[in-house]
């Protein structure tokens, strides 16, 4: 039985791997080799690690930008450009759908309006403003900015991972039913929780004697993460894909304001 535990092994392992790429393609828009046999049942657990991938992308993105000395906010404002172009639009088209349908006094009405693929003006105002905000808060930043883009985007995933985990789906079939119905809580939860506390307890030793600061901006991001996913479930009485999305980018949004804020104390 012993000399069998290392084909186990290695078959976990492959397993696992194609199903990180499968979430990397379902996630992103980078592009990869064709790649058979992915498995794309159990990608939610995955997407904290993905937002840590596509936050260190961006920060790489930004500090090109800055050794071609490209003026602060114009290089925050090709930054988010990319976070968008990077995910697809994936989750923005989520939280515009999901402005749109709040919009809708009649609350048994919200899911039907959420459910049309023409954007109203609620939705466009949502964009601009998710948009407008993080380039903002990214030009606001005095030191970190990387970190920021990275935290940023592992806690808006992470808060999408616990609205799954946490609350029920309204849809019958919906893009996003299938991670309600693989995901596994808690570990999946705890897996994704544990590697953005990496990166907070990096960004703590890195901040010498502002480390108070760096672990107010931790707690900022598990609270937000958590309350914004809860704040959409109090208006819709459960989430659909659309606000899974919505979750990821106000998250990211609100968490870049108030690392941005924090950075100047």
């Amino acid at each position: 039985m012993k000399q069998l535990k290392p084909r186990y092994v290695l078959k976990w392992f492959v397993q696992f791997w194609r199903s990180f790429l499968a979430a990397i393609i379902f996630y992103t828009c980078l592009p990869l080799p064709r790649i058979e046999g992915l498995r794309f049942d159990r990608l939610a657990r995955f997407a904290p690690a993905i937002g840590l991938l596509l936050g260190l992308l961006l920060s790489f993105a930004d500090g090109g930008l800055q050794i071609c000395r490209m003026p602060v906010l114009s290089r925050s404002a090709l930054v988010v450009a990319l976070w968008i172009f990077v995910t697809g639009g994936l989750h923005l088209d989520g939280a515009m759908d999901t402005a749109d349908g709040l919009a809708v006094p009649d609350r048994d009405r919200r899911l039907q309006v959420m459910q049309d693929s023409c954007s109203g003006a609620f939705g466009v105002m949502a964009a601009i403003v998710i948009f407008s905000l993080k380039t903002l808060a990214l030009s606001e930043m005095l030191s970190f900015r990387g970190l920021g883009l990275i935290l940023a985007a592992g806690w808006g995933r992470w808060g999408q991972v616990m609205a799954i985990a946490l609350y029920p789906y309204l849809k019958v079939a919906g893009k996003g039913a299938f991670h309600k119905q693989n995901l596994r809580c808690p570990q999946d939860a705890i897996g994704g929780l544990l590697l953005l506390v990496g990166m907070s307890l990096l960004h703590i030793s890195l901040s010498g004697e502002k480390w108070e600061v760096a672990a107010c901006a931790a707690i900022a991001g598990l609270i937000l993460a958590i309350a914004i996913g809860y704040w959409f479930n109090r208006q819709l009485g459960g989430q659909t894909g659309d606000t899974y999305g919505a979750i990821v980018e106000w998250t990211e949004t609100f968490y870049l304001c108030v690392f941005a804020l924090l950075s100047h104390w």
